[in-house]
């Protein structure tokens, strides 16, 4: 993979094959890690956002290795800023997903790993259609946020122990996590967090969050 080491021994800036692209991602593997989790941003964000990398931080002090991609190209998300289209093609995010998810699969460093996803707004409903694509290899999803109600037709099809996480603020996502809820077979939770709106901006919403998916992931990829 041709990694370049940063400042941290144990993480590494690496070009993940995807299908006909090459992603550009920040992995973490912490020593003796058992797990890793593969990160799908919402839409508009990016494997820099602070909210992303701050729950990552939380899963890797927990012993589990991480993966933080950019789901879209450079030339994609320069695209994507004038037009929005792409941050809601929910077959090409998740193609990108199943890539990077077959990379982890075959890559010497990573190949051992149980494998989970975390998707933030609309990446958790390409994580769902990724998830439902790659049932054996998929142990454990978190949504954030998530629009779940973009993966409907795949929900019946995931088999991975799936968390949905919702601020207890945002409404219309309430409803539509408990619509995705009925319909996912696997073994799932929904939790509210209370007075939390959409981004979890309101103190210590976030590090709720974090908590919540650190006992998920640490449950099922453990």
């Amino acid at each position: 993979m041709n990694p370049i080491l940063t400042q941290h021994p144990h993480e590494y800036i690496v070009s993940v094959s995807a299908g006909e692209v090459n992603l550009e991602g920040n992995l973490f593997i912490p020593e003796g890690a058992t797990g890793i989790v593969l990160f799908a941003h919402g839409s508009g964000s990016s494997r820099h956002s602070p909210r992303n990398r701050y729950v990552a931080g939380v899963l890797q002090q927990a012993g589990l290795a991480t993966l933080l991609i950019d789901l879209l190209t450079a030339e994609e998300e320069a695209i994507d800023i004038h037009t929005r289209h792409l941050r809601f093609d929910i077959g090409l995010l998740a193609s990108r997903l199943v890539g990077a998810t077959d990379w982890l699969a075959q890559h010497p460093e990573t190949h051992n790993l149980n494998i989970g996803y975390f998707g933030a707004s609309t990446g958790a409903g390409a994580a769902l259609v990724a998830a439902a694509a790659r049932p054996d290899v998929v142990k454990a999803v978190v949504s954030r946020g998530g629009r779940p109600d973009l993966a409907t037709s795949a929900l019946p099809q995931v088999k991975a122990p799936t968390l949905l996480i919702v601020g207890g603020y945002d409404t219309p996502v309430i409803a539509m996590n408990e619509s995705a809820l009925a319909q996912l077979r696997a073994e799932k939770s929904l939790k509210i967090v209370p007075q939390a709106t959409h981004l979890f901006e309101e103190p210590g919403k976030l590090e709720a969050v974090a908590q919540l998916a650190s006992e998920w992931f640490t449950s099922y990829l453990k």
